[in-house]
């Protein structure tokens, strides 16, 4: 995209046809046996492999950064009161001890004062909308009866939050496919869908090669997965969601640097937080918000290298993936899509490495 930066740039810029049929609706099999695009950054050419074939294509001296979150059961099915309708909600993130951020259905019925319930698992659940906000968000109190835990219930009663692209109701499988097998800290709404792909077997490759690991922590909420929707990419509003980049992850980075190795990140939410933890050039440990919105024309100062699934048209995510190589982002998309690669969370996956920053890029 050369010297264009999101004030130049429309929605329709970031449009490609997407075929129902390229939306990946299961997992394959084996985490690592996924397919893996890797655009050469030489010559501009694709090369296709799998996932298990990542120890190959890092050099020792690399470094693989990735998002430890873990997926709470965030959806919760129930019944408002008093009248019994029909109610959905999506646990967004928690904002204290009984209040949540969340994204509720029937939403132009439930506004401040509303109220429903929640059972399941011999638990409860009382939900009272307080407030209204922009997109469908609502800030609500949850609460339980006789004292009981709020995290307990959720976690009986709610229901892995997987994507509404996945035409399928929720099964046994989902709660193990859709978290990575280094989550750790619980905390998302969605999972951080590139690393689902790693498994313990390519994380000790990985290592047997010298290629470090190392972790951050981005909960994932709205700001990740909600669309754009204004005209001009400048004026979408990126929403924050929490993060930490501890000291050991950023010296890591630091000593990685200093040998000559890259950083990769495994995902967009890696490649936000790693970004918004580096200050003029120079990681620092991080902990807290970021509303941080990649488009075409930002420096980057962190990442070299990014492992990433095939992301929705229109979408954020796809976005920085543009500023991150530059305009080869559609001759790679056509290449999966011709090539029968599989799109969204529980497609295949690819590898960039980053364009070079054009003079006079912001």
């Amino acid at each position: 995209m050369g010297l264009l930066t999101a004030d130049d740039l429309r929605l329709s810029d970031f449009d490609y046809d997407l075929p129902a049929d390229r939306i990946a609706q299961e997992p394959a099999p084996v985490r690592d046996a996924a397919r893996l695009l890797a655009l050469d950054p030489r010559d501009g050419a694709c090369r296709h492999g799998h996932v298990s074939d990542l120890p190959e294509l890092l050099a020792a001296g690399d470094v693989v950064v990735a998002n430890d979150t873990r997926v709470f059961p965030a959806r919760l099915r129930g019944r408002r009161e008093p009248s019994g309708g029909v109610v959905e909600c999506l646990l967004l993130g928690r904002l204290d001890e009984d209040r949540w951020e969340a994204l509720v259905h029937p939403g132009r019925k439930l506004r401040p004062g509303a109220e429903a319930r929640f059972e399941g698992g011999g638990r409860r659940l009382h939900l009272t909308v307080l407030e209204r906000h922009f997109h469908g968000r609502r800030t609500i109190r949850l609460t339980v009866p006789d004292g009981q835990d709020v995290d307990r219930a959720v976690d009986a009663i709610g229901e892995v939050p997987i994507p509404p692209y996945l035409r399928r109701p929720v099964h046994g499988g989902d709660g193990e496919r859709y978290q990575t097998v280094f989550a750790a800290r619980v905390g998302s709404a969605a999972a951080p869908t590139a690393g689902l792909h790693l498994t313990a077997r390519t994380l000790g490759e990985l290592a047997e090669r010298g290629v470090g690991l190392a972790r951050i922590e981005l909960q994932i909420g709205l700001a990740t997965f909600r669309p754009i929707t204004t005209e001009q990419i400048a004026d979408h509003e990126m929403y924050s969601e929490w993060i930490d980049v501890p000291g050991p992850t950023v010296e890591r980075m630091m000593e990685t640097r200093r040998s000559g190795g890259r950083v990769v990140a495994v995902g967009t939410t890696v490649v936000r937080a790693l970004e918004t933890a580096c200050r003029n050039g120079r990681p620092a440990p991080y902990r807290g918000s970021t509303s941080l919105y990649i488009t075409p024309g930002y420096r980057f100062e962190a990442v070299d290298v990014l492992l990433t699934n095939f992301h929705m048209p229109g979408s954020s995510l796809l976005v920085l993936v543009a500023a991150f190589v530059g305009e080869s982002w559609r001759s790679v998309y056509e290449t999966a899509r011709s090539r029968g690669y599989r799109f969204l969370s529980f497609g295949d996956a690819m590898l960039l490495e980053r364009a070079p920053t054009p003079v006079g890029s912001r």
